[in-house]
């Protein structure tokens, strides 16, 4: 699975890509048929609470999975988004077992 970083406005520190990679990982679990996740994470409004916005794309065969967080920290919103994707992950598979049935 590639991971795939970005960053918006700002330079995201050695620390939090170490935080995005780790908790990205994760996401295989749910998943093996991932194929690269696209991590963008942004500064909206600067100066003002809730402005770290981060978004995952999910590439998987045939399908795209997208999710899109604001929150107080990148470390927060990232957390946000990985438990949407999760969800969004386990649907994907049960419609998945449910078509090759």
């Amino acid at each position: 699975m590639e991971i795939k970083i970005k960053t918006i406005h700002f330079d995201a520190g050695e620390k939090l890509q170490d935080y995005v990679q780790k908790k990205i990982g994760k996401l295989e679990k749910f998943s093996t048929d991932i194929r690269k996740v696209e991590v963008s994470l942004k500064v909206t409004k600067p100066e003002t609470a809730m402005n770290k916005e981060a978004s995952l794309t999910v590439a998987l065969p045939g399908d795209n999975l997208f999710v899109e967080k604001i929150a107080d920290t990148f470390e927060e919103a990232v957390d946000l988004c990985v438990d949407s994707l999760t969800r969004q992950l386990e649907k994907y598979k049960d419609k998945q077992r449910n078509s090759k049935k």
